[in-house]
C-alpha cells in the first residue's frame, strides 16, 4: 500500500517559487526606489539608468515567478481545461485546433 504523501503539485517547487517571488518583490521596491531618487537626483545619468534597467530586470523576473507559480498551483494548465490551455476545441469526437471562441460552431 502506498502512503498519501504523494501531492499533484511538487511540493518545494512551490515553496522554492514563493520564496522567490518575495525576493523579486523586494528587489523591484528597492529599485523601484532607487531609480526614483537617481532619477530626482540627477536625471539621466548613468546610475538613473542603470537603476532602472535592474528594476525591468527584477520585474520581469516577479512576473514570470508569479505565472509559473499560478501555473504549478492550478495542475499546469493556469486553470484552464487541456483542451483550453492549448487552444482546442471540441467539435464532435475530435478537438479542432485554431479556431477562436467567438467562431459560431458550424
Amino acid at each position: 500500500m502506498t502512503l498519501h504523501t504523494d501531492h499533484p503539485t511538487p511540493l518545494p517547487a512551490v515553496r522554492q517559487l514563493r520564496r522567490m517571488r518575495v525576493f523579486y518583490a523586494a528587489g523591484v521596491a528597492l529599485w523601484t526606489a532607487s531609480t526614483a531618487w537617481t532619477g530626482w537626483d540627477s536625471p539621466g545619468s548613468r546610475p538613473m539608468w542603470t537603476s532602472l534597467l535592474l528594476l525591468a530586470v527584477f520585474a520581469g523576473l516577479l512576473v514570470m515567478a508569479c505565472r509559473w507559480l499560478r501555473n504549478l498551483e492550478n495542475g499546469g494548465t493556469d486553470g484552464r481545461g487541456d483542451a483550453q490551455a492549448y487552444g482546442l476545441r471540441r467539435r464532435g469526437p475530435a478537438l479542432v485546433r485554431g479556431e477562436q471562441p467567438w467562431e459560431a460552431a458550424r
